[in-house]
C-alpha cells in the first residue's frame, strides 16, 4: 500500500475532499422566496418575462406577488388554454390584498395572470413550471418567453434565497489549514 500513495499529503487531501463533499449542502436544499417582478413587483410596467429569466421554481419555494390592491388583482388559472387566451372567468384562486404569498407545494405547471383582462392580454401573466428539489438542482438554466410576453420556466438558475458560498468557503479554509499542517 505504501507505493500506491506518493505521500501522506495526498491521503490528507483525499480525505479532506471526501469530507468536504459529504458536508457541503446542496445548492437547491433551501426553499426560495421569489418576488414576482423584482423591485417593481407585479405591474403592467414590469417586464415579468425578463425578471423570470434566471428564476428557478422548486417544490417548497414561495412566490410573492406585490401590487397595488386598488388597481390590480391576480388570478391563478387551472389550464394552459385559460392562460393562453386570458380567460379569467373560472379562476382557481383570486388574490386582491396587494401582497400575497403563494407556496409551491407540488411539482407541475402553475398559471398566474392579472385579474384585469386588458393587462393579461398585454402580457402581465406568469407560467411557472415547478420542479422537484432534486431535478431543479441537476438541470441547467432554461427560460423562454412565449407570445404575449409571459415567461415559461422550468430549470435551474440562481436562487433568491441566498447561497451556500459562506459554508463552502469555511470548509475550504479548514481544509487548507489541515493541508498546510501535513504538507510543509
Amino acid at each position: 500500500m505504501a507505493g500506491f500513495f506518493p505521500s501522506h499529503g495526498v491521503m490528507v487531501v483525499l480525505a479532506l475532499g471526501l469530507a468536504m463533499a459529504a458536508l457541503t449542502p446542496s445548492a437547491g436544499a433551501e426553499p426560495g422566496h421569489h418576488v414576482v417582478g423584482g423591485d417593481r413587483g407585479w405591474d403592467v410596467a414590469s417586464n415579468i418575462a425578463k425578471w423570470s429569466h434566471g428564476e428557478v421554481f422548486k417544490v417548497g419555494d414561495s412566490i410573492w406577488f406585490a401590487y397595488s390592491a386598488g388597481d390590480e388583482s391576480i388570478v391563478e388559472l387551472g389550464s394552459k388554454a385559460e392562460f393562453d387566451s386570458c380567460d379569467l372567468s373560472n379562476p382557481i384562486r383570486m388574490f386582491t390584498d396587494g401582497l400575497n404569498e403563494v407556496p409551491l407545494e407540488g411539482e407541475g405547471p402553475r398559471y398566474f395572470a392579472s385579474g384585469r383582462p386588458e393587462s393579461c392580454r398585454g402580457g402581465l401573466k406568469l407560467h411557472v413550471a415547478v420542479q422537484p428539489q432534486e431535478e431543479a438542482a441537476a438541470q441547467a438554466p432554461v427560460a423562454s418567453a412565449v407570445p404575449g410576453g409571459e415567461a415559461v420556466l422550468g430549470a435551474d438558475g440562481p436562487s433568491v434565497c441566498g447561497s451556500h458560498s459562506l459554508g463552502v468557503s469555511f470548509l475550504v479554509c479548514v481544509g487548507m489549514a489541515f493541508l498546510r499542517l501535513f504538507v510543509a
